[in-house]
């Protein structure tokens, strides 16, 4: 049982309570951002094709994190409110049958996505270079997928229970490793050093990954089974798990995880759109992506640093609480977008030449920046308010502003941008834009009718 004092996030001050937890989860994902930034610098130095096949495994490897979505956002209400409430012994059995869970659908969904990555492949790229990097790199992040999901379940856990210390500590870690890895393991000679490398090209930078992930959810298991978080879980609870819990860890989920199918089936066809304007375009839209985290997964950290301290606060029931933690969720999302909009608008030229040096992908991608940019704010906004959603386990606000803006808005617009009206790509990147004020503006017609108040798990 808790090895140290619990972190009851029901009392005290709001902001600090948020920014305890939010924080540490945020300065996690900047380093998760920093290392994407650099593997794409390095993937870059490669080629165009590189970029591009690496842009097109990403957008298929979520289809597998759909069911990672799932079970994880129905963790983080089950977890935390159970802890919020005071019932510790719940807390433990959730945790571990969680873990188990996720473990055994990874597995699921690995070879599923292993039988359809090639055809896949072919679908967004008739370009031999291209999908060779997507298979090379592809099939080595498959193989390996379930350690990454079970890394995600173990700092979901403890970020659930107040310890959001050790998931960012983890992360920084895992991180660095993989930047000092993927020049070793990717270059006959390490850019800029006389220093001989092993070569291994795309692959070498996939296999950089897989070793940070393995040695990122050996850690986080280590201290929830080692008690030195405020939660203490067993061997041998790892290996159970009861109905009740299972068709909740599905159930509470599932509209994130219909969202999630809807929002990732819109980036489908969304990248077969981009790749009719060719391989320079998909190069950019790859590089589009990592910018698009440098904003996303901050927000992400504090968006879960969020759900956690709400899903606590609807435990205990303290509804005013949790109101506002949303508000500051907000606010402290779009200062972040605005710091980081600001810079982007600023400098967007010297920003691309460090991933590549092809002038039309720096023209295309200029352009891009320029666009995209501002809606950084609609999305600060809409993952502050998401947090009362997570939090209460009422996540079918999800489901509906992805598939509104998503499905009935973007998709539609780019299908006659491209088909009728034969436009350049920059009105696809306008269709992104929109897209972004249509869904906030669906996750503030559901966050006032304020459901979420008495929602729970």
């Amino acid at each position: 049982m808790p090895q140290r004092k619990n972190r009851n996030l029901t009392e005290g001050n709001i902001i600090k309570n948020l920014l305890v937890v939010s924080v540490p989860t945020m300065f996690g994902f900047f380093a998760q951002t920093l290392y994407d930034f650099i593997d794409m610098i390095w993937i870059g130095r490669i080629s165009a094709q590189a970029v591009a096949g690496v842009a097109i495994f990403v957008t298929i490897f979520w289809l597998a994190d759909i069911v990672n979505e799932i079970i994880g956002i129905s963790a983080v209400s089950l977890i935390s409110q159970s802890y919020g409430a005071g019932r510790l012994e719940k807390t433990k059995e959730i945790i571990e049958q969680s873990i188990f869970f996720k473990g055994i659908v990874s597995i699921l969904m690995a070879g599923l996505l292993i039988l359809i990555l090639r055809p896949l492949s072919n679908f967004f790229s008739d370009e031999l270079s291209v999908t060779k990097h997507i298979l090379d790199y592809g099939i080595i992040r498959t193989v390996f997928l379930p350690f990454m999901f079970l890394s995600f379940s173990v700092n979901t856990a403890l970020r659930c229970i107040g310890d959001a210390r050790s998931p960012m500590l983890i992360m920084i870690l895992t991180s660095l490793l993989n930047i000092v890895l993927d020049p070793i393991l990717m270059f006959d000679i390490i850019p800029g050093t006389s220093i001989t490398g092993m070569g291994l090209g795309i692959k070498g930078a996939a296999i950089a990954t897989v070793i940070s992930t393995v040695i990122a959810f050996s850690i986080g298991l280590f201290i929830l089974l080692s008690g030195k978080s405020f939660i203490k879980i067993s061997f041998s609870g790892l290996f159970k798990l009861s109905k009740e819990n299972a068709k909740k860890l599905i159930v509470i989920g599932l509209p994130t995880g219909l969202e999630m199918f809807f929002r990732q089936g819109s980036q489908f066809l969304l990248l077969k759109f981009v790749s009719f304007y060719g391989t320079l375009a998909l190069a950019t839209f790859g590089i589009g992506m990592k910018l698009f985290n440098l904003v996303f997964l901050p927000l992400l950290g504090l968006s879960m640093g969020g759900s956690a301290v709400t899903g606590q606060n609807l435990g205990a029931n303290h509804i005013e609480r949790t109101r506002q933690t949303a508000i500051w969720a907000s606010l402290l999302g779009i200062v972040i977008t605005g710091v980081v909009t600001s810079f982007t608008l600023l400098f967007p030229e010297a920003i691309l030449r460090i991933f590549i040096d092809q002038r039309e992908v720096i023209e295309i991608g200029k352009k891009m920046i320029y666009i995209l940019s501002p809606s950084f704010i609609a999305v600060a906004i809409s993952m502050g308010l998401n947090t009362v959603f997570a939090g209460s386990g009422y996540n079918l606000p999800y489901l509906i502003s992805g598939v509104v803006s998503r499905w009935f808005f973007q998709i539609p617009f780019s299908a006659l941008v491209i088909y009728v009206f034969h436009l350049p790509i920059t009105y696809i990147w306008v269709g992104f834009f929109i897209a972004e004020f249509v869904e906030l503006l669906v996750i503030y017609i559901f966050y006032h009718k304020g459901r979420w108040k008495t929602t729970r798990v």
